[in-house]
């Protein structure tokens, strides 16, 4: 098979075992100059393909039952060129064998459904057989629940229709004072919750038989930080709890009643007076625990402390004095900082690529190596918000996909292999954008703005079973799923 100065030599391969092409149809000759994909005018990928997707989508190559829309990788990167200019890029000859892998494109992540709230909703996390907290069941059934924490202080359980089934208490009766800034899901039975009051909640859930209602019971009171708690990560196997503070340091805790120590009286509200402590005590209130360990990490507001995503003995913390920090959680020491240029406001870690990503004020995601071996430490910046980044959460089936969170009142699905040159204003470098941006859905499904008003994103979690769930400003909690989404 020889190419014509106007073809080049493809050899197709893919990882998805129902999209095999016959090794007799894997290698083709295409026309250069039309083998491309094509974009919308929004940026957005169009589900309609050309090139090289109607080629492999024709009757004589993929035998499926409709067209399906495809990407193509050159070198582990997205084809954004005709392989003619690909070639030319790359300094490559027409006669050159161009090796291509084609997997399923990444679909819209369509609106679902959102829940109401009374606030704003600050903090969100699912329960889901996929999610940690789901796992650690060991196959005993539960129900699918999302948790939400919001800034008028309570704590709200809701199954997949949109009722709330639970909401905690407030105040003097064992819950928050103030807004809570993080929830987490310990296990089917255990959440944490933390806030402006400087303190960690972990409650008791328990629903009825039937699953139409549940109670959420303060277990204890965690007591240590002297400012607020920014953010807190859980370890469901280990019960540890970390948490972030304003205070400039990283908590250690457990959620075994039976091993935390006895908080500080130090610690406590000052409001605690020895008579009115006992009278409590008397009268069988939450039990007041302190941490296993506080590190003094940061010189300003701790942001986001994380969990070593294979290693529950280092963690990783993040803050607005520009930096993040490697843990080692045994000696309670710091083993390695990496500096950026600006305040980071959320970090989370990429299991598969040993990469943090950390979201800062300046609007954009970079994505560090805290290996003492990276020849580089940013090994990619994410560019497409225009607000801060104030969450994050990697895909949870595969290693190359993250969704962030933005004050410009949108979330944005990055995928990591689409990669292009930094320009010299953007500092050089690898630079990815996003692949999708899911707005807010405002009155009967009509969207805001991209930077409207009172829908600034605050929190957004990836799972597997409940998709993309986010929440903010514009007091919900919303749900989009696209199909593609989570194919590894």
């Amino acid at each position: 098979m020889e190419s014509s100065p106007n073809q080049v030599k493809v050899i197709f391969t893919t990882n998805e075992p129902d999209l095999q092409l016959p090794e007799s149809k894997q290698q083709l000759l295409v026309p250069a100059e039309h083998a491309q994909l094509y974009t919308d005018a929004d940026g957005l990928k169009d589900i309609k393909r050309y090139g090289l997707s109607r080629i492999l989508n024709s009757e004589s190559m993929l035998d499926t039952s409709s067209p399906v829309p495809l990407d193509f990788l050159a070198s582990g990167t997205f084809l954004r060129t005709s392989i003619e200019e690909h070639l030319s890029t790359n300094g490559l000859s027409s006669e050159t064998t161009l090796m291509l892998q084609y997997v399923r494109s990444l679909l819209p992540p369509v609106y679902e459904a959102s829940f109401q709230h009374d606030d704003w909703v600050s903090s969100v996390d699912v329960l889901a057989s996929t999610s940690a907290a789901g796992k650690l069941a060991n196959g005993a059934s539960f129900n699918e629940r999302v948790a939400s924490a919001s800034y008028d202080g309570l704590v709200r359980i809701w199954n997949p229709s949109g009722e709330a089934v639970a909401t905690s208490s407030a105040g003097r009766a064992g819950g928050h004072t103030q807004r809570i800034n993080a929830v987490r899901w310990l296990s089917p039975t255990k959440l944490a919750s933390a806030g402006l009051d400087r303190k960690v909640v972990v409650w008791d859930y328990k629903e009825s038989e039937v699953g139409f209602s549940g109670s959420l019971k303060p277990n204890m009171e965690l007591w240590g930080h002297e400012k607020n708690i920014n953010s807190i990560e859980v370890n469901s196997s280990t019960k540890r709890i970390l948490t972030a503070s304003s205070d400039g340091r990283v908590g250690v805790w457990t959620s075994s009643k039976r091993v935390a120590p006895q908080a500080d009286p130090d610690s406590l509200p000052s409001t605690h007076s020895t008579k009115r402590a006992k009278l409590s005590a008397a009268a069988g209130s939450t039990a007041q625990r302190g941490p296993l360990a506080m590190m003094p990490m940061h010189n300003d507001a701790v942001t986001a402390a994380i969990f070593h995503p294979n290693d529950a003995t280092v963690a990783y913390s993040a803050s607005q004095d520009h930096t993040v920090r490697t843990i080692d959680l045994t000696t309670q020491r710091e083993v390695s900082r990496l500096t950026t240029m600006h305040p980071i406001l959320c970090a989370a870690a990429l299991p598969g690529n040993s990469l943090v990503a950390a979201g800062s004020s300046a609007r954009h995601i970079t994505l560090l190596d805290p290996r003492e071996s990276a020849a580089a430490t940013a090994a990619m910046t994410l560019r497409g918000h225009v607000n801060m980044v104030v969450s994050l959460s990697a895909a949870p089936e595969n290693d190359y996909s993250l969704v962030s969170g933005s004050h410009d009142s949108t979330c944005r699905v990055w995928d990591l292999r689409s990669v292009r040159p930094g320009t010299s204003e953007e500092g050089g470098g690898r630079v990815s954008e996003p692949a999708y941006t899911i707005g807010r859905e405002w009155l009967k499904g009509k969207k805001l703005p991209p930077a409207g008003d009172g829908a600034k994103v605050f929190s957004v979690v990836w799972d597997k079973t409940w998709g993309i769930v986010s929440a903010g400003e514009d007091k919900k909690v919303q749900i989009n799923r696209g199909r593609g989404l989570l194919a590894s």
